[in-house]
């Protein structure tokens, strides 16, 4: 089945809101075996809507609509769908009982305009709105088929998830099953050149890759008969991934670094601290991200200056003198003299020069020091990152973070950098 979304709204067109629907639907459709192969916006206007969904029909033949289902003049998607598929405008009985007791409920009388919101083409398919007042439906005709949603995110995801997803699942043979590979310490084309041989030659799993800021995911998909047969196939594929670039995979199950990390070190009791430079405080952000994560960590210190690893940390004026703040001494001070102030398992630290200025020719911007002590086990990494800008600096650094900590917990070796 081939698919266009199709956002309705002139506020999306003057950047007002970001059109979050779009991609929330992309990836919906794609888990249901449904190829997207466009994205369009129109505003309020009726013409240029008929024209719109006239043009998506040519390529496809399933549309999904966002937004102009309310109540008010310039909501007409529901008027130009049943137009464009030569059908007529009925009162759908139960959307107006329950648009009356809704109003009732709330005490409020209800105005005329509202009654429009229970009018829908009468050879339509009512998807009732628990999470608002305007329903959605779909509109079959020829072989098209037109699916029109609320605009508001959380209504239009409510609607989907419990009436429009198990209406378009009733409408395939087949079915999809997928598994995200997460991956830190190897770029896109990279992970391309160790799996192209696998790409090269897919038909069912397929192979895609996807580059996110500082990482990047592998989708392997299979579309079969059963859910068994899919999963399968995507098992014997994640097989062959795994042998060439298992080193690199943090997860299994599309989830963020610091989400695996954060699990880990709950279902282990590992207690944590960290020591922060460059950072300043981000890593620590990044951590209490995640529910009852203050179970195992106890302390995170920002010690920006000099004058605070020595406070602080208790790191020796020496050591700073000598080999600057940025250096491998100075991170393991900072790590030993934070076990010593905490008395975690696990001991963070980081220093480095984020930019964009402060660096020279020995010690560049983005050259960052990390230093991870779990219990007797001291490992202190040097890298040297991609200057793009202070705040990727910044955040990479985090993952830089994360990902030894990940990996001192598997006691898998760690990525140079």
């Amino acid at each position: 089945m081939k698919s266009s979304i199709l956002s309705v709204g002139t506020e999306l067109l003057f950047g007002q809101i970001t059109n979050t629907n779009a991609v929330y639907l992309s990836q919906q459709l794609n888990l249901l075996g449904i190829d997207v192969l466009s994205h369009y916006t129109v505003g309020d206007n009726p013409d240029r809507l008929s024209r719109m969904i006239r043009q998506a029909f040519l390529d496809c033949d399933l549309i999904i609509t966002t937004g102009g289902l309310g109540p008010t003049q310039d909501d007409l998607t529901k008027e130009v769908a049943c137009e464009v598929l030569e059908d007529k405008m009925v009162l759908h009985e139960p959307s107006k009982e329950r648009l009356a007791n809704y109003f009732n409920k709330l005490n409020r009388p209800i105005t005329d305009n509202n009654w429009k919101q229970a009018y829908f083409p009468s050879g339509a398919t009512i998807f009732s709105n628990e999470a608002g007042t305007a329903p959605g439906f779909a509109l079959e005709k020829n072989g098209k088929t037109i699916i029109c949603l609320p605009g508001p995110p959380r209504e239009m995801k409510y609607v989907f998830e419990k009436k429009v997803k198990p209406y378009l699942e009733e409408k395939h043979e087949n079915v999809i099953y997928y598994r995200m590979l997460r991956m830190f310490g190897i770029g896109e084309s990279a992970l391309e050149t160790k799996l192209i041989d696998l790409i090269d030659t897919q038909t069912d799993p397929t192979v895609a890759t996807y580059a996110k800021e500082g990482e990047c995911s592998l989708r392997i998909a299979s579309k079969r008969k059963t859910l068994q047969e899919a999963k399968a196939a995507v098992d014997e594929m994640t097989e062959q991934v795994v042998i060439r670039v298992g080193e690199y995979i943090y997860s299994y199950d599309d989830e963020d670094l610091y989400q695996v990390v954060g699990r880990k070190l709950l279902q282990s009791g590992i207690s944590i601290s960290s020591a922060e430079s460059c950072t300043g405080g981000l890593f620590s952000t990044t951590l209490t991200e995640i529910p009852g994560i203050s179970s195992v960590f106890d302390r995170s210190l920002v010690t920006y200056s000099n004058r605070a690893k020595i406070d602080e940390l208790g790191v020796d004026p020496e050591i700073l003198e000598k080999h600057g703040a940025v250096s491998e001494n100075t991170a393991i001070a900072m790590a030993e003299g934070l076990k010593k102030v905490s008395g975690s398992r696990l001991n963070i630290s980081v220093t480095g020069i984020a930019g964009p200025e402060g660096g020279t020719e020995d010690k560049p911007v983005g050259l960052v020091y990390i230093c991870t002590i779990l219990d007797d086990d001291t490992v202190c990494k040097r890298a040297l990152i991609r200057n793009v800008d202070r705040r990727w600096n910044r955040n990479y650094t985090v993952m830089l973070m994360l990902d030894g900590i990940n990996r001192m917990l598997d006691t898998r070796p760690q990525i140079e950098q």
